[in-house]
């Protein structure tokens, strides 16, 4: 039986020749990064366990989440890095550089085949170039830094070939959306999604990366696009090499086989709340918009500039519209001066920032206030993600038309005239927004706990722990911020008592990579969590720090509310209801995740 791509990428940076899904192996890490979000940690983790860098050359640091410093915590912890780098012989891509992830690829970092991680969830935005990059938290990041390799349960695979011949009015962001509405947030939940057919190989590479970029917010470990003839050309004028040609065997076995035809796709928009709450654009226009942003990892590149600017040509934004475009590298925004786009973005009135992730991270350019609704180039639109508004996400054409109409249109459908504001209506809805939303801010094998019953899927990372507290590296501190960004249950940390167990839908940890979300139930004394599924980084990051996590099919014979006491046997998997002894057998933990508890952690 032949391999898939990614099995073949992990088994080239492996002892064996063939892996298979759900083994547990050691691979070796072409590109180890840190970010300023995160590296401060990972540099704790290597002082604290007495770990030195096993090879400089392929280590390096990224400060892109607060590329202005200008958050006193941000800069505290990028200075940490900065010093450690000295010290080390290690690569700094300073403030000045842009977004980690772009600037591997753009400076040959990362190439077809190799693999490459980062304390960043969109890491595998390298199956743009058919390498294989994942998201880990600092733990995870300072082992590999000090080992070279890390361990990775080999993902099994989805393969989705796309027919036909693709609209002229489909975007690279509309066709991810597409998916999107498809398979949702969890339907390729853990797989390695291959794209497949004669319009992907047809990808330019800042497309690729748009559609890869959003592949963390489809549940999916990756989305790997294949290297076209092009792709691999740049990656070797990156690298200064010849590369070999990494491709997924004929007779490869894929869990999940789908087609579309791409000729059915339609230009898209999320609704705010779930990237995946997909519909056709045509279903939103009209709705008043206050702000706009155009940038991210998914589209800042210089073709979503050049969409922008064809739109924004000789026209200004409407009057109380405040449109924000961040480049993603400093070198797509040095060719868009060069090109004349920034002229055109000021022109137009548009705020034009410094290179990095802006809108994602808290504090840069990019955020929204209550009641305020954004259209966004962004991969995510999670409540509190992008601020206290609300964010609807599309195309960098149709953000630009919609930052000039004052509402959202497409680019084809412009009005002669703007919206204009009703200040009694903005009034009201800035008002009521701040009246109905709370401000978003010894190893036992046998345990018995109280539970908690959140029946919902998807509860992602900035539900769990706002990225406004990420610059927070005391555990001690973590605990009182746990699920206040989740509706209901804002105040769960201080109704939570140690020894509580949390018992959750599909999905529990989508999102970032951020290790805080597994360390504030740390914190509290939380004892365990029971999903059905997991985000793959979430995983990883609760494993590695020997906090229990256990899957499940169904709980329904245990009769379980609220307030019931529970016992878990992480051994064999037993749940028991303390109140009726009722008792069923869930996913027990692995060897790997047995092993990992009782050392008390990764190190």
């Amino acid at each position: 039986m032949g391999m898939t791509l990614v099995e073949k990428i992990l088994a080239n940076h492996s002892k064996y020749e063939v892996v298979k899904p759900g083994e547990n192996i050691d691979i070796m890490i072409d590109a180890r990064v840190a970010r300023d979000f995160g590296g401060a940690n990972v540099v704790k983790n290597l002082q604290d366990n007495g770990l030195s860098v096993e090879d400089p050359s392929k280590t390096c640091f990224t400060f892109d989440c607060n590329p202005t410093g200008s958050d006193q915590k941000y800069a505290v912890n990028q200075h940490i890095c900065r010093l450690f780098a000295r010290e080390n012989n290690i690569k700094v891509y300073d403030i000045n550089s842009g977004i980690g992830t772009h600037v591997a690829i753009d400076q040959g970092l990362a190439w077809p085949g190799s693999t490459f991680i980062s304390t960043d969830s969109h890491a595998n935005i390298m199956g743009a170039i058919g390498a294989f990059g994942q998201g880990m938290g600092d733990v995870d990041i300072a082992a590999a830094w000090a080992k070279g390799s890390t361990w990775f349960k080999v993902p099994a695979s989805a393969k989705i070939t796309i027919s036909g011949k693709r609209p002229a009015n489909v975007t690279a962001k509309d066709i991810v959306l597409n998916l999107l509405n498809k398979f949702g947030a969890n339907t390729l939940l853990g797989l390695s999604v291959e794209l497949h057919g004669e319009e992907i190989d047809n990808l330019t590479l800042d497309e690729r990366i748009t559609i890869s970029s959003m592949g963390t917010e489809m549940g999916a470990i990756i989305i790997l696009i294949p290297a076209s003839d092009e792709i691999q050309k740049y990656a070797e004028e990156k690298t200064g090499r010849k590369l070999d040609i990494i491709k997924a065997d004929d007779d490869a076995k894929y869990e999940v086989v789908e087609e579309m035809n791409i000729e059915s796709f339609v230009p898209m928009a999320s609704r705010p709340g779930k990237p995946h709450d997909s519909v056709s654009i045509e279903e939103l226009k009209k709705i008043k918009i206050d702000s706009a942003f155009i940038g991210s990892c998914t589209n800042g590149r210089i073709e979503d500039l050049r969409a922008a600017a064809n739109v924004l040509k000789d026209k200004k934004v409407a009057p109380g519209v405040v449109l924000k475009i961040v480049p993603t590298t400093d070198d797509v925004w040095q060719q868009a001066m060069d090109e004349g786009l920034v002229k055109i973005f000021k022109n137009a009135g548009a705020l034009v920032s410094n290179a990095g992730c802006a809108g994602c991270a808290a504090g840069q350019v990019g955020q929204n206030g209550p009641g305020e609704i954004t259209i966004s180039t962004g991969n995510r639109n999670f409540p509190g993600k992008q601020g206290k508004g609300e964010v609807y996400l599309s195309s960098p054409s149709n953000v630009a038309a919609s930052a000039v109409a004052g509402y959202i249109t497409t680019e084809d459908d412009i009005p002669l005239e703007p919206a204009l504001f009703i200040m009694g209506e903005k009034i009201d809805r800035i008002s009521n927004a701040a009246k109905t939303r709370k401000v978003v801010e010894d190893k036992a094998i046998v345990v018995e706990g109280r539970v908690w019953v959140i029946e919902e899927d998807n509860i992602d990372t900035d539900m769990i722990f706002h990225n406004r507290y990420l610059t927070i590296t005391d555990i001690n501190e973590m605990g009182q911020y746990t699920f206040d960004n989740l509706e209901g249950y804002e105040d769960f940390a201080k109704k939570s008592q140690p020894g509580d167990i949390v018992i959750v839908g599909k999905n529990f940890g989508s999102g970032s990579s951020r290790q805080q979300a597994v360390d504030c139930f740390k914190a509290l004394g939380v004892q365990a969590i029971l999903a059905e599924s997991y985000g793959a980084i979430y995983e990883r990051n609760a494993i590695n720090a020997a906090f229990p996590i256990l899957s499940y099919d169904s709980l329904n014979d245990l009769d379980i509310v609220n307030g019931d006491k529970i016992k878990i046997n992480f051994e064999t998997g037993e749940v028991t209801s303390l109140k009726n002894e009722k008792k069923i057998t869930i996913n027990k933990f692995s060897d790997v995740q047995l092993e990992i508890y009782q050392n008390g952690g990764l190190f």
